[in-house]
């Protein structure tokens, strides 16, 4: 005679089945499309010019890494655990888009930065930087092409990958700018292994410049080298999360976390050495100098152009030019997660001239920073419940 399940048996049972529901149905929600906010929330927040207008675009994005601008007035949105997805312009987020390279999301790696192509009017052409999975555990940071569709990408294409991948879940970076003429930059990080910076045979802490299809620009300065990868432009970086080209001069900036202090800003220039971890304005998590350091500066390799003793844990950046009726013209974003705030230094030309730090009262992670042409700025917050803001600038007068 078969033997009856005991009560308790059954109780466990139908306590984990409810319980996998229940984290389907939680997923589902996570993953599902959201109208747009029936009233969004508006913010007023203090600045050195005036009160500044805060209102909530969007919420419910969850850890958003990197946001553009569509010419439609909507956006596209990455989430780190490897959701692509578009909010229109009054708010609502669609389902995620299919066909995302598949991301490895750890720590900090995931699906990160997003831009559109220059020709993307014509072409639909879009960028994704990411953490792509390897062997045994290990990845690396890898950049895809892709032709943006309504509901999903087509012509998925990776035409770069970071090499050796390695194991650790952090220091990935990375973001992607076009220069003026249409080249490629990938900001990169050294996952954690300080020296890779300086080994010019590892993509690890370098600034990688490239064709729009991913071959390599026959000008890189180490083309034709055999102890040097071609596709690096400069190196000697830690984990650069910033990267942007000055519309004024076509110049690309960039800015990195330093470890404990010493977060940086530099304009980095082809095959020079910026130095990590050789010279750093920072100190080890253990409060120990970094063992590798030699000081803050060092023949042959280039001081930070501006430098926080203090980290503010830089992420997006974007230029804010061209808007002479603006009080903020001439002005440099930048996100702050451990600040969290949003920093606006005033430019003159390149020189850095003030600091301001906004946003600061509402106590959000910023991790990324786009501006409209008509002078508006948004941002992500790096939040479970993350959130796409429009800052608008004090009015003159």
């Amino acid at each position: 005679m078969p033997l009856r399940p005991r009560p308790l048996l059954l109780t466990l049972a139908l306590i984990a089945a409810l319980s996998a529901c229940d984290r389907s149905a939680a997923q589902a929600d996570t993953a599902a499309a959201r109208p747009a906010p029936k009233q969004q929330t508006g913010h007023p927040v203090s600045s050195a010019l005036g009160r500044v207008q805060v209102t909530e675009v969007a919420t419910g994005l969850e850890h958003p890494w990197g946001v553009a601008l569509l010419p439609d007035g909507g956006f596209l949105v990455t989430e780190r655990a490897g959701r692509l997805r578009r909010v229109s312009a009054d708010g609502a987020v669609s389902a995620p888009l299919a066909n995302v390279p598949a991301v490895w999301h750890e720590g900090q790696g995931g699906l990160l930065d997003v831009v559109l192509a220059p020709d993307f009017a014509s072409s639909k052409r879009i960028y994704l930087s990411y953490a792509e999975p390897g062997p045994n555990g290990s990845a690396g940071t890898a950049v895809a092409s892709a032709v943006l569709g309504d509901a999903a990408l087509s012509e998925v294409k990776a035409i770069y990958r970071q090499e050796p991948k390695l194991e650790g879940p952090n220091h990935f970076g990375s973001r992607i700018a076009f220069d003026r003429e249409g080249r490629l930059y990938i900001s990169q990080g050294e996952r954690q292994k300080r020296m890779a910076s300086q080994d010019l045979q590892a993509l690890q802490g370098k600034l990688v410049r490239l064709n729009p299809d991913g071959s390599v620009p026959a000008d890189n300065p180490y083309v034709g080298r055999q102890d040097a990868r071609p596709e690096v432009w400069s190196y000697g970086h830690r984990n650069m999360q910033s990267l942007a080209t000055d519309p004024r001069t076509g110049r690309i900036w960039e800015a990195e976390h330093g470890p404990r202090g010493g977060d940086e800003i530099n304009l980095p220039e082809a095959g020079k050495n910026y130095g990590w971890p050789i010279i750093t304005h920072g100190i080890d998590y253990s409060g120990l100098p970094i063992s590798e350091a030699e000081g803050k500066e060092k023949p042959g390799m280039e001081a930070p152009y501006h430098v926080w003793e203090k980290s503010p844990g830089l992420s997006g950046m974007a230029f804010y030019t061209g808007l002479p009726d603006s009080p903020w013209n001439d002005s440099l974003f930048l996100g702050a997660l451990a600040d969290g705030s949003l920093i606006r230094l005033s430019l003159d030309g390149d020189k850095i001239v003030k600091e301001e730090r906004l946003l600061k009262e509402l106590g959000w992670r910023i991790r990324d920073v786009r501006v409209s042409a008509d002078g508006k700025v948004y941002v992500l917050t790096d939040e479970k419940d993350g959130k796409l803001l429009r800052v608008e600038p004090p009015v003159k007068g």
